[in-house]
């Protein structure tokens, strides 16, 4: 029975060493989470996403971004690398151009050129003829380690955030990996970055976000929104005017992690909500020591991306204007969404197809 009973406390105490010393990447930061809002009101559970055409991707996953160019073409990135191509007018994708790495915001230019966020390689450009070229890889001497979204402004310009210049985006095995170290540290190691292609200047122009995510801007490029993952906001960054180079929280305390974000029509913005929030992620935000043991755990029992569906319509002032739903996460870990006269696509983290609804069956 002795025995027995030293074996039972040997392990206990390993275990309880494990728990307490073993070395982990991340050193969780304290911070204040504010109270998780319900779904009701404005944000009240809903089923506007569950009936969706399912746009095949030619045996790929993961359309993580989604970009349109002026003849009406839709163009879409993938796990794989590759950029995928919906003719207009057609219900088939086709293979593009693969970039390799992982593609995830995409934007065109004035000219056609398509410009790329790629996690793993940095900032990359897709001439009209289709040839691929790495533009920029470092910023103030700091590699672009999590290349995540961008736009290109009406001068040219191209914005984009390095989500974390800390995690590596392939660390922990992949983006979404690397996204969740990143989420438990809390350390802002995100940053917005610009990237002038007439003179190849790169500067930063926001730094100290908690993810750094989604970029998009007005039209007239007067200012850019900015999505911070961990805080659970968009930010307005002004860009023209007098308050220009400043920036205040646009939205703040949504009920997910916001993600990308796109200019739609009649002065709408799509954000992103790959997940709920998680209770146990913000109850542990002012207990670093805490995480710290949590991130030692099995990775199935961390905190991980809950299925469920979820986009948001905001106006530039940062008005709540449509929350769709679909409860059920059949379309899983909805990244963001692409308008068209005709459609809304909606992108998604680790779906196998693009899902696209009828813009007659919503209710904007």
């Amino acid at each position: 029975m002795k025995s027995v009973f030293k074996v039972v406390l040997v392990c206990v105490l390993v275990l309880a060493a494990y728990l307490l010393l073993w070395p982990v990447p991340v050193e969780p930061k304290s911070w204040q989470a504010p109270s998780a809002p319900e779904l009701v009101g404005d944000y009240a559970v809903n089923s506007q996403l569950a009936n969706f055409e399912a746009i095949e991707l030619d045996g790929l996953s993961g359309p993580e971004a989604i970009a349109g160019n002026a003849k009406g073409d839709i163009y879409l990135t993938t796990h794989e690398g590759w950029i995928l191509k919906l003719a207009k007018g057609s219900n088939k994708t086709e293979r593009w151009v693969d970039v390799g790495g992982r593609p995830l915001g995409i934007a065109f230019d004035s000219v056609g050129n398509l410009w790329v966020a790629n996690a793993y390689l940095g900032l990359q450009k897709i001439d009209t003829q289709g040839q691929l070229s790495l533009e920029a890889t470092v910023a103030e001497s700091i590699p672009i380690l999590y290349a995540d979204d961008l736009v290109v402004t009406p001068n040219g310009k191209v914005y984009f955030s390095d989500a974390s210049t800390k995690f590596p985006a392939g660390m922990g095995g992949g983006t979404l990996s690397a996204s969740l170290l990143d989420l438990m540290e809390h350390g802002l190691h995100g940053r917005i970055i610009e990237f002038d292609p007439a003179t190849k200047d790169v500067r930063v122009i926001m730094r100290d976000l908690s993810f750094a995510n989604g970029v998009s801007s007005d039209r007239n490029g007067n200012f850019l929104l900015v999505a911070e993952t961990g805080s659970y906001r968009v930010w307005k960054y002004w860009l023209k005017g007098a308050k220009a180079g400043q920036s205040e929280v646009l939205i703040d305390n949504l009920p997910g992690f916001p993600d990308n974000i796109h200019r739609g029509l009649e002065g709408r913005y799509w954000v992103g909500l790959t997940s709920p929030r998680s209770k146990i992620l913000d109850d542990l935000a002012e207990k670093p020591f805490l995480r710290k043991i949590v991130q030692r755990l099995p990775s199935t029992l961390r905190p991980a991306v809950q299925p469920y569906g979820h986009i948001l319509a905001i106006d530039k002032d940062g008005n709540l204007l449509n929350s769709m739903q679909d409860p059920s996460g059949a379309y899983p870990a909805t990244t963001g969404a692409w308008e068209t006269k005709e459609h809304l696509y909606v992108s998604s983290l680790t779906a196998s197809s693009l899902a696209r609804i009828k813009i007659s069956d919503l209710e904007l």
